[in-house]
Parts: C-alpha cells; sequence; structure tokens
C-alpha cells in the first residue's frame, strides 16, 4: 500500500521564482509531497487548487488584503524566506577588494535587501551600485551581479556573475516539514546537506535548531541501534514512533505508519488488550504474513493515565541466531572448524574412498562414528564434515572425552547450576551442548566415557535434550554428534565397557580412516606438505625415502609431522640414512641381531603383517618361483599375478610389501627395472610360513 501523499503550493511573484521554489522543495521532499506553483504576475494565483500548505513568498503580494483575498485563511501557510548559498559566497569572496559591480534584481527593495544580507554574510569587500529596472546609473562598472535576474543586466556589460536564485532558508524547509507531518524527516541525509549548504549566520536559530533536533534525535537513535522491531502508539492508538527494523519485518513504511492507527496497518498487535489491561503482554508467539514473530507489548501509564503503548517485534528464527552468536560471545572461544575436504592431503585409493564416503555423510544430520589408529587425521576428518555440511555457520566444539575426569567432563558436556557442587561458579555455567546449538560437537576418544556419561549421551542422541548437573529442568538442543575412537568399539561392547546402544547409536554413518602406511605414495605427498609448512630446504637420499616408504608409522601421519620437523631442525641440505631419528636405528639394530644370529623371527614378520600376513606370504611365494625360475620379479607383475589368483593387491600394496621384506633382510630390491629376489634367509621364512 502507498503511502498517502501531501499537497503544497508554492505562490511567488514572477512565474520562474515560483517553478524554481517548486523545483527546490521537490528535491527535498520527493515523491512523498505533491507540489503546484502559482505566480501573481501571470495570474495563475487566482487558480488556487486545494492544499496542505501554502509556502509565500514575501514580495508575492503588494497587500495584506490581496493576500487574505487569494488565499484561504483555513490552510496552514509558510512564509518562504531565502537565503545565499555558500557556494554564492565563495564566488564574490573570490573578487578583488575595492571591486566595483552592479547589483541587479527586480526592485529597489529586492536589491537592497541582497546586497544587506550579504554585508552580514561577510562581503563587505566589493561596492555594489544598486540596479534595477527603470534605475539611472551615475557610475560605470564591468562586472554586474545577480540572482536570476540577468535579463535586466545592462547590455554594456560584459561581465555577469549569476548567482541564481536564493534558495529556500533553514527555518522555511522545518515549517514545511512540520506543516506536512513529515519532520522525521529532517534526520535523513539529504535535508542535512541541504542545511549545511546554505550560508546562515542565524546563529540562534541554528543553535535552537541543532539542540531541538538532538533532543528529539535521541528517542529515533535509541529505536535504530534496538536489533528489534519498535512501534510506539499514543493514547489515542495513534501511531507516533516505528523504527527501520519494524518496517523491515512487517513490510509496513513509516511513512504509511506515522500519524495513522495502529488499526490500520498494524491489526496483529495487542495494543487494545494492552490498553484495556494496562499490563505488560510478554512473548506472544503470532504468524504475520506467514513469519512467526514473537511479540511483547508494554504500556506507557504516568499519574495513572495510559498514555501510549510500545510493541517489541522480532523473527523468531532471529531471536535463535542472537542466541546462538550470544552463546560463542560466552564461550569466548573461536570454537569454529578450521579444515576443508581441501585439507586432506593425499592421492591413494584409500584416503579417496574415506573422502568420498565422508563427503556423502556431511549432508546428513545423523551421527558420524569416525574410527582409526591414533594419528590419522580423525579431527581433521570431522572439521570438514562439518564445513560441508549445513551446519557450518555454527559452533563446532571438539573434547576428548578421556582427557579429564569423568565428572569434570559431565559438567564441561552438560553444564552446571548455581552450588550444584563445591567450586561451582556463581550463576551457573552453560555446557558445550548448549553453546554446539545448531552446530556440530566432535567427541574424541569416546571410549573414555564412563557408563553414567554414556547413558546421558544416548538421552541427548535420542530425544535431544539435556539437563545441567544439578538442575532439574529439560533443555531442548540441536546438535549434530560425531564421535571417534581408535580402539574397536565393537569389541569394547562385546567385553561389557561400552554401552552396545549407544554403539549402534553413534555408528549410524560409520568411516574409516585408514593408516599411513596403507596409503603408498601420500606418504610421500604428506612428507613435502609438511616439509614445506615447516620451512625445511633438504633432500632425501633414495634410502631414506625407502626407510620411509617402508616404515611400519605406528603413529601415522603424527609421526611423520615429528619426523620431518626433526629433519628439518637439522639444518642439513642432504639427508642420508644415518641422520634418520634413533628409532629408525633401532628398529635396524633389531633386524641385525637377528640377522647375526642366523634366527630369522618369523614372529616379526606376522607382527608387522598383521591381518594381511596372506598378502606378504603371497608375495615371497612368488619371489620364490622367481627365485626357481631364476627369474626376477617386479611389483607390476607381482600385482598382475595377484589379481590372477584372487589376492588382489595393487602395485602400491605390492611395493609397500616389498619394502617390508627388504627391511626384514628376506629379500634384495633393486632400482629401476631390476625387480626384486628372495634370499636365503626368504626362503626360510617362506618355508616356515608355508608349514
Amino acid at each position: 500500500m502507498r503511502a498517502i501523499t501531501r499537497k503544497a503550493a508554492v505562490i511567488t511573484l514572477s512565474h520562474n521564482a515560483s517553478e524554481f521554489y517548486k523545483d527546490q522543495i521537490k528535491a527535498l521532499f520527493g515523491d512523498l509531497v505533491s507540489i503546484s506553483s502559482y505566480s501573481v504576475l501571470d495570474g495563475s494565483v487566482k487558480r488556487l487548487d486545494k492544499a496542505d500548505v501554502f509556502v509565500v513568498t514575501t514580495d508575492a503580494f503588494e497587500s495584506i488584503n490581496e493576500y487574505e483575498k487569494s488565499i484561504p485563511l483555513d490552510i496552514p501557510k509558510v512564509e518562504l524566506n531565502v537565503e545565499f548559498t555558500k557556494k554564492n559566497i565563495e564566488t564574490l569572496m573570490s573578487l578583488p577588494k575595492g571591486t566595483c559591480a552592479y547589483f541587479v534584481n527586480l526592485s529597489e527593495t529586492m536589491v537592497r535587501e541582497c546586497i544587506a544580507r550579504l554585508s552580514q554574510l561577510g562581503v563587505n569587500h566589493i561596492n555594489f551600485i544598486p540596479c534595477f529596472p527603470g534605475t539611472a546609473l551615475t557610475k560605470k562598472c564591468d562586472i554586474a551581479v545577480t540572482v536570476g535576474e540577468s535579463r535586466y543586466v545592462p547590455e554594456d556589460v560584459a561581465n555577469v556573475i549569476d548567482l541564481g536564485h536564493r534558495v529556500p532558508d533553514s527555518n522555511t524547509i522545518v515549517e514545511i516539514a512540520l506543516r506536512l507531518k513529515l519532520d522525521y524527516l529532517l534526520e535523513r541525509e539529504s535535508f542535512k546537506e541541504y542545511f549545511n549548504s546554505i550560508a546562515s549566520s542565524n546563529y540562534s536559530f541554528n543553535q535552537l535548531f541543532g539542540r531541538s533536533l538532538n533532543m528529539e534525535s535521541q528517542f529515533e537513535i535509541l529505536m535504530e541501534i534496538i536489533d528489534d522491531g519498535i512501534i510506539g502508539v499514543n493514547e489515542n492508538n495513534v501511531v507516533f514512533a516505528c523504527n527501520s527494523k519494524a518496517v523491515e519485518i512487517t513490510g509496513i513504511s513509516k511513512e504509511q505508519a506515522i500519524d495513522k492507527p495502529a488499526d490500520l496497518y498494524f491489526t496483529f498487535l495487542p495494543f487494545a488488550e494492552c490498553r484495556h489491561t494496562r499490563k505488560k503482554i510478554n512473548n506472544k508467539l503470532i504468524k504475520f504474513k506467514g513469519i512467526d514473530i514473537n511479540v511483547t507489548v508494554a504500556p506507557v501509564v504516568r499519574r495513572n493515565e495510559y498514555i501510549g503503548a510500545f510493541a517489541i517485534i522480532q523473527r523468531f528464527t532471529e531471536e535463535e541466531s542472537k542466541q546462538h552468536s550470544l552463546r560463542i560471545q560466552l564461550l569466548n572461544k573461536g570454537h569454529k572448524a578450521k579444515y576443508t575436504f581441501n585439507d586432506i592431503i593425499g592421492e591413494s585409493e584409500a584416503i579417496k574412498k574415506a573422502c568420498a564416503i565422508a563427503k556423502k555423510m556431511a549432508g546428513n544430520n545423523s551421527t558420524v562414528l569416525i574410527t582409526g589408529e591414533s594419528g590419522t587425521g580423525k579431527e581433521l576428518f570431522a572439521h570438514a564434515i562439518h564445513n560441508e555440511s549445513n551446519r557450518s555457520s555454527y559452533p563446532f566444539i571438539a573434547i576428548n572425552c578421556a582427557a579429564m575426569p569423568d565428572n569434570l567432563l559431565e559438567s564441561e558436556l552438560f553444564g552446571y547450576e548455581e552450588g550444584s557442587f563445591t567450586g561451582a561458579k556463581k550463576g551457573g555455567k552453560l555446557g558445550l551442548f548448549e553453546f554446539a546449538h545448531k552446530g556440530t560437537i566432535f567427541l574424541d576418544e569416546v571410549e573414555g566415557m564412563s557408563p553414567a556419561l554414556q547413558i546421558k549421551l544416548l538421552r541427548v542422541i535420542q530425544e535431544g535434550e539435556i539437563m545441567r548437573v544439578g538442575g532439574d529442568r529439560i533443555i531442548s538442543i540441536d546438535v549434530r554428534i560425531i564421535a571417534a575412537s581408535n580402539v574397536s568399539l565393537e569389541s569394547l561392547v562385546s567385553e561389557g565397557t561400552f554401552r552396545s546402544d549407544l554403539y549402534y547409536r553413534i555408528n549410524t554413518l560409520p568411516i574409516e580412516i585408514p593408516p599411513l602406511r596403507e596409503r603408498g605414495e601420500d606418504i610421500m605427498l604428506l612428507f613435502e606438505n609438511i616439509k614445506n609448512k615447516l620451512g625445511g630446504r633438504f633432500i632425501l637420499s633414495p634410502e631414506v625415502k625407502n626407510a620411509f616408504m617402508s616404515h611400519y608409522w605406528k603413529g601415522n601421519v603424527r609421526e611423520l609431522n615429528n619426523y620431518v620437523e626433526y629433519l628439518t631442525y637439522l639444518d642439513k641440505e642432504y639427508i642420508d640414512y644415518e641422520s634418520l631419528p634413533p628409532s629408525f636405528h633401532k628398529v635396524l639394530s633389531d633386524l641385525k641381531t637377528i640377522h647375526d644370529n642366523n634366527d630369522l623371527d618369523v614372529n616379526l614378520l606376522k607382527k608387522l603383517a598383521g591381518n594381511k600376513l596372506d598378502d606378504y606370504f603371497f608375495v615371497l611365494e612368488m619371489l620364490y618361483e622367481g627365485y626357481i625360475k631364476q627369474k626376477n620379479l617386479g611389483r607390476l607383475s607381482i600385482a598382475e599375478k595377484a589379481q590372477a589368483s584372487g589376492h588382489y593387491l595393487t602395485q602400491q600394496e605390492v611395493r609397500s610389501i616389498l619394502y617390508d621384506l627388504n627391511n626384514l633382510g628376506l629379500i634384495k630390491m633393486s632400482h629401476g627395472r631390476g625387480g626384486s629376489k628372495i634370499n636365503e634367509r626368504g626362503i626360510k621364512a617362506y618355508n616356515s610360513l608355508k608349514l
């Protein structure tokens, strides 16, 4: 619905002046005011239309009788006073002192009034000679100054400075705004710029007007800085205040609302009930234009008299968002997920498969269980899943369940009420589940929870509810849980140390992160990435690369990071095998001892191979057959034989096994295309395993 347009009429002596002032006023008030212009000289003033206010110049009518005959008595009137602009004054001040100039206007009165006003504004260095129609000029000047009346400038004057019509002064604009009940516009930037452009020495008006605006605008400023929508009505239920937030929520403009009965546009607000009861109406949820809005209406009562009310409105979703922001501030920590899937380095099929599964799971709100050995990057995956989900703009909170005592973990996760235990903070404390509302909480080493906490976690997953320690009320939360463990939870369920119902709840979307030793070339990719981050400038010898590729990596990426950091701080350009950390040499020493004793410990091979002993045996078997046929085998031919026999080993997996067997001293690896060859110790190991 469009706002009602006010009407104003401008009446001046000449037609040109009336059109000029009409345009000036129109430029300020825009479409809120419809303006007509009339002139006394052209007779159009005799055909006045209806208007809400008449704006009349002081020179329009020669007598009061003409004024009263021409303009209806019952319509508000504003005297149109004009003023020079600061730009006009700057132009005149640029003329040299003692300059002789005609001042040209319609009449002697208007000329002298202009000269006197310029003198008040500090223009005293020019010798103005009055010039108007019919005047006898007694002095010759080369310059003429006029205010839009250049047609009356003597023909022999070559240099004419036309300042243009003077503009309506501050008093006039303020009066028009007040008469039309548009005074709220005076705080707009366009009006401020206009007032600032006027060359006024009216100190008293400026001070009073400024003070008035300051006092009146304090209420406006307060209204605008509040995040909620505010609508104020007086004792007659007429709207006198409406802030920008209320306009945004309701779609009803200030121009439409102000000075109109509240029932016209705000029928959904219970102002009538508030006026009748004179009691505050708290948190009433209503639906307006399909949006849930929370409404509070407070009466204003003075000396037992109802003088109005204020309605505070806000979108229900905005209140939740505000609560979320406040939780983050209270937490005073940057709980945001730092990593995305782009931060997961690797080209191996194993890691690509894990990432693909995790990305699919990110779009779901179900609980995720990430399993994998220590150091494989479970938390990195948790960060990435959160950032890929529709919860990415909300908190991501990570906590290690095995890193703190049970009672402390409970208070951290669920919060507590004041006085719930010795040492509890005054006022209590919000728990991490509440802080993570709408977001994600990552529970690392979830197996570290006690049976009692497991029960509480199960309720969170099933019901979306928590209760603070020492509290007696249920708090609803919306949190996605990502759990992680580096042990087999299924075995813990069998042992009775982990609840089976909780296990099946958190195992809804399982992800297994592959260990580093199964990721082949990813080892060196990660190595180079870590080295670059640490600023390492060294290169590895082929022997060291082989050692890294065949290393067991019990600590996975975390162990690799430690080794790279160690090598970086050695400050060597070339890293040979002897430069590696003691842990590598300890493994080598153990192997040499075994070899020197001529006692190949098959158990060591079994321990190294783990549940992949069959694959190791298969590779030894292929190399043994190659030995019988006096033929060295490369990893490609072994991988092809594996596929043909149903083992399905990739080249990377074969390569990893060959490195392990080489380090154990069971085979001899050749560089390039020389292939690998089983030795005497390898044959003995093969025969032992064959039995």
